[in-house]
């Protein structure tokens, strides 16, 4: 690990306080931001840190093994990054980057189909282990096109998104002109003005586009018709039927995300999914969704302990990692944390960020006398019965 990295960004705290500085409010508030009073997102912080760990010191464990297996691969640690929308124009330049930090640290990376890379240029930098994360359209022909492009790509992971059925009202977003394209008017010029940096990275790496979705503009379109026809044809509930139909046409594996009721968990996996990711959508689609955090645990009692559970929302730290296995995931997704660190550090952040995430959960580990990963649900400490439990929702700022 860099030691001059380390003492300057020691934290995904650190990173996100330096992130504000350098982004247009525009996109920081796309990336901090949920949607209404943000309740969602506060929630899921404030879950993360209901969650006691009970140490132990009698166990022998000075070298914590923070590798997992998933679908027949170990990994060095049990987290992913997570799909990032617009990932390059919130930093510009960083889903390459991080696509090659996850490959060399031996994690998944999963590319958003509203991605600013195209998932064929994606592949081949992160690796045996990039998934592609795709949102089904509403088009036939444009699913069963996108289905075999990320076929013929090499990926063997689909991680089909089911809840974005109804585009949203993010208010931060409408007060602050984020678009595609932008709206270029004098207070977001004025934003990108006093972030020279951001500023920079647009011009070398040029004006973000849905590269997974180009292909299937009308021929000639602006980036404002380019942005409807995403906003048509990007709807609608994944029904039984659209998800069956994907799953006849892929080959490989399937985990359905956005999963958050345990009785739809269970029907996904009767119609064929591999695995689930119980997420709220980061607090960014219904202000009074329960957090994973919340609800893992009942879906875990309901399909018990063979069905690969992943999670994310709230993770900051290791420590939040392994909070999210204690709780009964089996590997974590980490997304708005992850642009931090490309937004404070640069191509360098995603390899930091990595490198403090798994410093910290090995110490978290070796605190809580947990040899492996697996270990962790036995740390899960819950007070007894009749204690009563406090409430999640603070009316205070939003902090980590």
């Amino acid at each position: 690990m860099d030691s001059a990295l380390e003492r300057r960004f020691p934290c995904v705290a650190d990173m996100e306080k330096a992130a504000q500085r350098r982004m247009p409010r525009f996109a920081w508030d796309y990336l901090a931001g949920g949607l209404g009073r943000e309740a969602s997102v506060r929630r899921n912080l404030a879950a993360m840190e209901e969650v006691v760990l009970m140490p132990g010191y009698l166990a022998d464990a000075d070298e914590p093994d923070t590798g997992a297996s998933l679908f027949g691969h170990r990994f060095d640690a049990p987290f992913a990054v997570a799909p990032l929308g617009l990932a390059g124009l919130l930093w510009p330049g960083s889903e390459l980057p991080l696509a090659q930090a996850a490959r060399q640290h031996n994690v998944p990376y999963i590319l958003s189909t509203f991605a600013n890379t195209s998932l064929e240029t994606i592949r081949p930098a992160g690796g045996d282990h990039s998934w592609f994360q795709f949102y089904p359209p509403n088009d036939p022909a444009m699913e069963d096109d996108m289905v075999d492009r990320a076929r013929r790509a090499g990926y063997d992971v689909l991680v089909v998104t089911v809840d974005i059925p109804a585009s949203t009202r993010r208010e931060r977003n409408i007060r602050n002109g984020l678009t595609i394209p932008p709206v270029y008017d004098l207070s977001t010029i004025m934003q990108v003005a006093m972030r020279p940096s951001w500023a920079m990275g647009i011009l070398q790496n040029g004006a973000p586009d849905f590269a997974n979705l180009s292909p299937y503009y009308p021929k000639g379109s602006s980036l404002a018709a380019a942005a409807e026809f995403v906003g048509r044809v990007m709807t609608g509930h994944v029904t039984r039927e659209r998800f069956k139909k994907i799953r006849d046409a892929w080959p490989g594996k399937i985990l359905v995300k956005g999963v958050l009721r345990a009785d739809e968990a269970e029907e996904y996996m009767s119609l064929g999914g591999d695995g689930l990711i119980v997420s709220n959508h980061g607090g960014r689609q219904l202000d009074a969704a329960p957090s994973a955090a919340e609800v893992i645990g009942e879906i875990r009692a309901r399909l018990g302990p063979k069905t690969l559970l992943l999670a994310d929302g709230g993770v900051r730290s290791g420590l939040d990692i392994a909070r999210m296995l204690a709780l009964g995931a089996d590997f974590v997704l980490i997304g708005r944390a992850f642009l931090f660190a490309c937004a404070a550090i640069g191509r360098r952040g995603g390899d930091h960020l990595m490198n403090v995430l798994k410093a910290e959960l090995t110490a978290t580990m070796a605190q809580l006398g947990c040899r492996t990963v697996e270990d962790l649900p036995e740390c899960r400490w819950r007070p007894k019965a009749g204690g009563g439990k406090p409430n999640l929702i603070s009316n205070g700022e939003l902090c980590d």
